[in-house]
This record gives C-alpha cells, structure tokens and sequence, in this order.
C-alpha cells in the first residue's frame, strides 16, 4: 500500500498499531479470532505479541503463522523470568529470534519492584538479550519498573551498537522520561494514563510537549492496562476527546480483567487530547513509528 493511501485511510479511521499486547496470555485462549477480529475492526491494524519466556516467544511465535501480516512477535525473558534462564532454553530463544516474523527482542529489562528474580540474575539476562539485539540487529523491548539507573547503565555499555530501543509501557517520571529520550530511545505508553494521578509522570509529559510524536509509540499491554476512562482524575477535555466509536469497543469488549487491543483508539484519543493534538495525527505519526521501527511489512 503506498503512503499516500495508508494516510487516507488513516484520516477516515483511526489506523492505530498495537506494539505490545499479551496474545498469549491464557485469558485469550477461548476467543482469540474474535479479540483479533475486533481489534481489526476497531481500527488496530497490526498487533506486536510480547514474548516474556521462552515458552511465550514460541507461542507468540506460533500466533504470527497463524495471521500473517496482522500479528508479529517479539522474543525475551522478562525479569521476572531471569531465574529460570538456562543455556539450552537460551539456545531455543536465539532461534526464535532469528525468524522474520519476530520483530523486537524482550520483553527484557530489570524489575525491582517486585523483585522476583535477584537483581544480580537481572542484570545478567538482560545484558545477554542486549547482545543479541546488538547482533540480530533487532530493537530491544524494554522493561524497567523502579530501575531507571542500573538500566540506563547497562544500556550504556553498548551505546556505540545499541539497535533501536523501546522503553515499552513507560510509567516512570518526566525526568526519567527525558534520561531515555536524550538517549534517543523510544517511548511506548498505555492506557496507564487513566492511573497516573503524579504531577511529574506521563500526564506532564503529555500535557507539556515533552515527547516528540517521532519517539512516541501506542500499546494496550493487554490483557493488562485497562484505560478507565470513568477514573475521577481524568481531566474533562480529555474524556470529550473520546468518540463514541472507540468508547463503543472499549466499555463492550473490554474490561478490568481483561483489556483487548481494540481499546487502542480511546487510548490514543486520549494521548492526543492531553497533548492538544488531533487524534489522527497522533494516530498516523505513531502507525509511522511501529512500521519503520519494527519493519512490519505493508
């Protein structure tokens, strides 16, 4: 499809990508045709599946074959996984890796918030997955939960090769915000905005102007990250910026328990609200970001 058109369609219809959603999360293993059926119908163009294990990468893996050109993969092991790494499992991950449909490596990064692996366990897994980002030369998805300064260490033992890095699901402060954008990194935000009542976090940023719309990318993390629209924190404008087709998808199909990836055209009205832009031009510009980052084919 040529540019001009996929504008056009842009315009007429939200045409939004889906950078991260948990497809193989077993809350969608009655009814994953119709979730990916909606999303397409709601405007989700493409959807990214997260690989946290080595198990999940090949079943996400699995999912690309089964709907070619709508859904690709990533491969990782989250850091909750990292205690369960082994050499001959990593074996299996490399080879996942390597095929075309998967298009990221991660989710990887470092957790301390929960702290289910050791952070020493962390670290070393994620410095593995950050090799082999560096030599498939595939983006890194990127997990950091109250881990900002180790990560960006970390990262920076490879900067001179580091592929194109996506801090995926960003719910850290404006100044965090800032450390990973002067990194040139990319930012992936979710329905998360509903929750954020901080004066410094992902609202500010937003609000201010602070990510360029060339950094900025959309995801639902489902079947986490319910955007509640209802929340008593959401400022006016913001909810008179939904339309009732997105809200239409989100309040039917989706819900506390279970967000799908056809929420993301309310959540991207909503970014476009905070930032007092129009929701296609959010829309376009991140689409854009997805296709050139990940290089998901027309």
């Amino acid at each position: 499809m040529d540019e001009n058109k996929l504008m056009e369609q842009c315009y007429e219809n939200l045409i939004v990508i889906d950078v991260g959603a948990n497809l193989t999360n077993k809350k969608y293993s009655r009814d994953l045709d119709s979730v990916i059926q909606r999303a397409k119908d709601s405007g989700v163009q493409k959807i990214m599946v997260t690989g946290t294990s080595v198990k999940c990468s090949k079943e996400a893996l699995r999912l690309t074959r089964i709907y070619p050109g709508t859904l690709y993969s990533t491969a990782g092991i989250h850091p909750h996984d990292a205690k369960s790494y082994t050499d001959e499992t990593w074996d299996e991950l490399v080879e996942v890796a390597k095929n075309p449909e998967c298009v990221a490596i991660g989710e990887c990064g470092l957790d301390y918030n929960r702290n289910f692996s050791e952070p020493d366990e962390q670290r070393r897994v994620f410095e593995k997955q950050i090799e082999l980002a560096c030599e498939l030369k595939k983006p890194l998805f990127v997990h950091e939960r109250e881990a900002h300064d180790d990560l960006l260490e970390i990262l920076g033992k490879f900067l001179d090769k580091l592929p194109p890095v996506l801090i995926h699901c960003f719910t850290g402060t404006t100044e965090h915000a800032m450390n990973y954008l002067d990194k040139g990194f990319y930012l992936g935000l979710t329905g998360y905005l509903c929750k954020d009542k901080s004066d410094t976090g992902v609202r500010k940023l937003l609000v201010d102007n602070l990510i360029p719309l060339d950094r900025l990318l959309v995801e639902t993390d489902a079947p986490f990250m319910y955007p509640n629209t209802r929340a008593s924190k959401l400022p006016v404008h913001v909810k008179d910026g939904l339309t009732e087709r997105s809200m239409t998808f989100l309040h039917r199909y989706c819900t506390f328990q279970r967000n799908e990836p056809c929420s993301l055209p309310a959540i991207v009205e909503m970014i476009a609200a905070f930032m007092n832009k129009k929701p296609e031009e959010v829309a376009l510009a991140t689409a854009f970001n997805a296709l050139k980052l990940f290089g998901l084919s027309q």
